[in-house]
């Protein structure tokens, strides 16, 4: 149980990702949330839209993984390590916050997948 709620809790983030990229990025919530100028959202709104479909094909299979059941640990823990790798490479690469935002919960998730 504890797995799940962690692993929806993961699926969550990601459709807040979804749709903080995709329908807000260049306005003020996206702008706050990304420390962006309106110049910059403007120039990458295509950019992040792409960015927050990729996040919402991971939100899909971890539901995907959770609607299977004990049956899912192999997809949940597949995409909870794209995740992960996501995670680590933004925070390598854009923001260190995002280790935490991302990279961490995902880490959570997995050890709670692995041992349940």
């Amino acid at each position: 149980m504890a797995a799940n709620i962690a692993v929806a809790l993961v699926a969550l983030l990601h459709l807040y990702f979804l749709v903080l990229e995709m329908f807000f990025w260049d306005k003020p919530l996206g702008l706050r949330s990304f420390g962006l100028t309106p110049e910059f959202a403007k120039a990458s709104k295509v950019l992040a839209a792409n960015q927050g479909l990729y996040n919402g094909f991971l939100a899909a299979g971890l539901v995907w993984g959770i609607y299977l059941g004990a049956a899912g640990n192999p997809v949940k823990l597949f995409f909870l390590g794209c995740v992960v790798a996501a995670g680590l490479f933004g925070a390598l690469t854009a923001s260190r916050k995002i280790l935490w935002l991302q990279a961490f919960p995902g880490v959570v998730a997995i050890a709670l997948v692995a041992t349940s």
